[in-house]
């Protein structure tokens, strides 16, 4: 349809978008105008359209619809997009800050949801940890370092016969050989009645010891009487011939010999001594205590 030939007689064949194309100015608004053009006259077509209005600008009823704009008025002659009007555009945002403030709080459950997990890992450790019992107020408690050994015990004294006090006629000598005391001194002359050599010895426990005397024999068995703290043994100590020496033969009759005694914490006295009935030919050389039961 061109505008100017192509205009219908009745207002069924009217062209419905003539308002585009008529002019707005005319003939003042004549009546049968159309905003201001010329009259049409009844059975005349309408011979043209001109000076084109722009959408929008149209009045009606003397108010201006400036909210509406035409495509062909906008930059770049889009004809699909169109001006939003006052407050259209607010819905939009609206639905986006929607859409960013639940995906915030979507991420923020999530974060939520591993934290309460992780504290109930965490409780449920503790928790186990707190039901094992632990030890109560009158528990001992095992101490981080191994303990020490027990110490050793002291060494019970040792003498050599000759450092005794000797009395009675009893002698030191070193001419026979083979006396294993430190400088191969014995005590001799043991074969005179009432020669003695006593031991002043001290121990930490009172009990039971085993008197340990190195002694030596010409061949034959000989015995002593033993007195300890002053109380005579009615047992004498046995000195017999244990290394089977030849009678005579003092440098082969080196041995040793041991009898229980009683003794006291402290300082005690042990004296051998030669009595009546006693066979004194032997030497000393030297005197140790250990404890009952061990040499």
């Amino acid at each position: 349809m061109t505008a100017g030939n192509n205009g219908a007689d009745t207002p069924e064949n009217d062209d419905p978008f003539g308002y585009l194309y008529r002019s707005e100015g005319g003939d003042g608004g004549a009546p049968g105008s159309a905003a201001g053009g010329p009259a049409r006259q009844p059975g005349v077509p309408r011979t043209s359209y001109n000076q084109v209005r722009a959408v929008g600008e149209r009045q009606y009823g003397g108010q201006q619809n400036a909210h509406y704009a035409a495509p062909e008025t906008l930059p770049g002659g889009e004809r699909t997009r169109s001006v939003p009007a006052q407050g259209y555009d607010q819905e939009p945002r609206r639905s986006r800050n929607g859409l960013l403030i639940g995906a915030v709080a979507v991420v923020a459950v999530v974060c939520i949801g591993i934290g309460v997990a992780m504290l109930t890992n965490g409780n449920k450790d503790s928790d186990d940890t707190a039901n094992k019992p632990g030890p109560a107020a009158g528990d001992s408690v095992a101490p981080s370092k191994e303990p020490d050994a027990k110490p050793t015990p002291a060494e019970l004294p040792k003498q050599d016969a000759g450092s005794l006090r000797l009395d009675g006629g009893a002698t030191t000598a070193k001419d026979i050989p083979g006396a294993r005391s430190a400088n191969g001194t014995y005590v001799a002359g043991m074969n005179t009645p009432g020669a003695s050599a006593t031991w002043t010895v001290d121990v930490d426990k009172k009990g039971t010891y085993k008197l340990y005397v190195d002694y030596g024999v010409p061949g034959k068995d000989a015995n002593l009487t033993l007195t300890v703290n002053s109380k005579v043994d009615p047992r004498p100590i046995s000195l017999k011939n244990f290394a089977h020496a030849p009678e005579g033969a003092w440098d082969k009759g080196w041995t040793e010999s041991w009898s229980l005694v009683q003794l006291n914490a402290g300082t005690n006295t042990i004296k051998m001594s030669c009595e009546s009935g006693n066979q004194c030919d032997v030497n000393l050389e030297k005197v140790w205590l250990a404890d009952k039961g061990k040499k």
